[in-house]
C-alpha cells in the first residue's frame, strides 16, 4: 500500500517511463520500498553509496539525469555541498529517520517534503502496471569508480527477476524466512534482496548501522535466518566483544563476497552458529553469480582445508547462462589444472544491458558476446572456478606473475592475522615486489620478520612479501579493501 502511494505521488511530480529517480539513504523501510515504488511508474532507481564525496555525488546527479531526489537528512551537509556542485533546481524529499545518530551538521531538512508528508500526496488506489518490455531499465549502479569517473550500470526488469529466483534455488532459501539488511542497498541493489526477500514472503530486518552489537541484538530478537556481508562484515562478527554478544540458537546462513574469508574467521563462525558460503560476482552482474557449492564429503577436512575450498566459489548459480575462465583473445578455455590462469567470461539475462551513456565501455567490457569481468582465475579437475586476482592486481616480479590472492590467503593463516591485503611494490631489481598491508586480530601481536618468515615456510620464496605494513586497511562502505590507496602507500615506502 505505501509503495503504491509513493508511486502515485512521483507520477504527480512527472516521473515515468525511463525516468531517473536517485536515493542516498541507510538499509531503512524507505530504501526498501523506493525498489518498488519507483518501477511501478515505470522509473528507474539510482541508488547512491551513502560514503561518496559531494563531487561524485553530483557527477552521478548529472550523468544520471535524475528527475528527483531522496536523501537521508543524516547526510545533509555532503548533499547540501553536491547541490551545489551540481548547480541544478531538483525536488528533494527528505527521510527523517528517528534510530539516526546525529553528529553535530547533521539532520537538517533540506528538501521540499519528508518522505512520509510525499507519501501522504499519493492515491491508495493508483493503477501502476508491470513494465511492457523486459528489457525495460530497473536500475542504475555506479561503480566504484576508484580510477576515473564511476560507470552506471543499468540493470533490466528480467535481469533482477532472474537474480531474485536464482537466489532462492541456489541458496535454498524458504518461504517465510527472516532476512537481516545487512549488505547495503545500494550495493547491487542489496544483491537483489529487495526483490528476493518478496517473492518468498520473507521479514525483512533492516539493519541502519552495521555494528556487532546491533546484528546480535536483531539476529536475537527477530531469530534472524539468513544476511549477507563481506568478509569485513563477518570479522566483526566473530571477534565480536562478548559483552556485545547474544547466545544463538538457531542456525544463521551467511553469505559472504569479496575476498575468502581465513579459516580462522569460518571456524569462529561456525562456533558461533554461522554456516556461511562463499559467492563471487559483480555490479555488472547484478551481483553474485558463481558459488562455492558446498560438498558434503568436505565436512571431515581441516578448518585450514575448509577455508581453502570455500575460497573456490565457481559453481555458477542457476540464474547465469554460461561463465567460463579463458584467454580473453581467443577465448580458448583454460586447461582444468588449478594452476593456468584466465579471464573469467559470462554471458546470460543477469549480465547487465551495459553502461548508461558510455558506449566505448560497455563495447569493450561485451565484446564477442562476452562480458569480461576483468578478474583472473584457475579450474580444477572438478570444475571449480578459483578467482587468483583481479588483472590489474597481478604483481610481476622478475618477469613471474604473481597471485595477490594466493599471497593473501597464506598471510591470512597466521593466527594473529585478521585481514590482509597485498599490493605491489615498486622496485629497482625486480620491477615489482609484494607488499602486505595487516590488521591484526585485537589483542596479538605480530612482527614485520614473523610475517615474513611464516610465509617463507608457506610458499615459494619469490611469492612472499618483501615488506609487512601494520594498520587498519581503507575500505569501501561494502567493506571491500581499497587497494588503489594502499599501492600509493606501497610506493612512498
Amino acid at each position: 500500500n505505501r509503495c503504491t502511494k509513493f508511486a502515485s505521488a512521483l507520477t504527480k511530480q512527472g516521473v515515468g517511463l525511463g525516468s531517473t529517480v536517485s536515493i542516498i539513504a541507510a538499509n531503512t523501510p524507505e530504501l526498501l520500498e523506493a525498489h518498488y515504488s519507483i518501477p511501478m511508474t515505470g522509473g528507474v532507481v539510482n541508488t547512491i553509496n551513502t560514503r561518496l564525496d559531494a563531487e561524485t555525488i553530483a557527477y552521478i546527479l548529472d550523468h544520471s539525469d535524475a528527475k528527483l531526489l531522496i536523501t537521508d537528512s543524516q547526510f545533509s551537509p555532503t548533499i547540501k555541498k553536491a547541490l551545489s556542485i551540481y548547480g541544478k533546481k531538483i525536488p528533494i524529499i527528505d527521510i527523517h529517520d528517528n534510530q539516526a545518530i546525529f553528529k553535530e551538521g547533521e539532520g537538517e531538512k533540506i528538501g521540499d517534503w519528508t518522505y512520509e508528508e510525499f507519501l501522504e500526496s499519493g492515491e491508495d488506489d493508483f493503477n501502476w502496471s508491470l513494465p511492457e518490455d523486459e528489457w525495460q531499465a530497473i536500475s542504475l549502479s555506479y561503480t566504484s569508480g576508484t580510477t576515473g569517473k564511476p560507470k552506471g550500470v543499468v540493470y533490466h526488469h528480467r535481469g533482477s527477476y532472474l537474480m531474485s529466483t536464482g537466489s532462492v534455488t541456489a541458496w535454498n532459501m524458504t518461504n517465510k524466512l527472516t532476512f537481516l539488511a545487512t549488505v547495503p542497498m545500494f550495493h547491487c541493489n542489496g544483491w537483489g534482496y529487495p526483490w528476493t526477500a518478496a517473492l518468498i514472503h520473507a521479514k525483512v530486518v533492516c539493519c541502519r548501522y552495521i555494528v556487532a552489537k546491533n546484528i546480535y541484538n536483531l539476529i536475537d530478537k527477530h531469530k534472524v535466518t539468513h544476511f549477507g556481508g563481506a568478509p569485513i562484515v563477518l570479522n566483526l562478527i566473530a571477534n565480536a566483544e562478548e559483552k556485545d554478544k547474544k547466545e544463538i540458537n538457531h542456525k544463521i546462513y551467511v553469505l559472504t563476497a569479496g575476498a575468502p574469508p581465513t579459516s580462522a574467521i569460518l571456524e569462529k563462525m561456525d562456533n558461533l552458529g554461522f554456516e556461511v558460503m562463499h559467492v563471487y560476482g559483480l555490479t555488472e552482474t547484478y551481483g553474485h553469480v558463481l558459488q562455492c557449492a558446498w560438498n558434503e564429503e568436505w565436512n571431515d577436512r581441516s578448518n585450514s582445508e575448509k577455508a581453502d575450498l570455500n575460497a573456490r566459489q565457481g559453481v555458477r548459480y542457476p540464474n547465469l547462462e554460461e561463465a567460463m575462465v579463458a584467454d580473453p583473445e581467443t577465448y580458448t578455455p583454460v586447461p582444468r589444472d588449478g594452476k593456468t590462469m584466465g579471464e573469467i567470461l559470462m554471458r546470460g539475462n543477469v549480465v547487465m544491458k551495459g553502461y548508461y551513456k558510455n558506449k566505448e565501455a560497455t563495447e569493450t567490457s561485451m565484446r564477442n558476446g562476452w562480458f569480461h569481468s576483468g578478474d583472473l582465475a584457475v579450474v580444477y579437475p572438478d570444475g571449480y572456478i578459483q578467482i587468483k586476482d583481479r588483472s590489474k592486481d597481478i604483481i610481476i616480479s622478475g618477469g613471474e606473475n604473481i597471485s595477490s590472492v594466493e599471497v593473501e590467503n597464506v598471510v591470512a593463516k597466521h593466527p594473529s592475522v585478521s585481514l590482509v591485503a597485498v599490493v605491489a611494490k615498486p622496485d629497482e631489481k625486480w620491477g615489482e615486489t609484494p607488499c602486505a598491508f595487516v590488521e591484526l586480530v585485537p589483542e596479538k601481536n605480530a612482527t614485520e620478520e614473523e610475517i615474513i618468515k611464516f610465509c617463507k615456510e608457506n610458499m615459494a620464496g619469490f611469492k612472499r612479501p618483501k615488506n609487512v605494513v601494520f594498520g587498519e586497511l581503507p575500505k569501501t562502505s561494502t567493506g571491500k579493501i581499497q587497494k588503489f590507496e594502499l599501492r600509493n602507500k606501497a610506493k612512498e615506502i
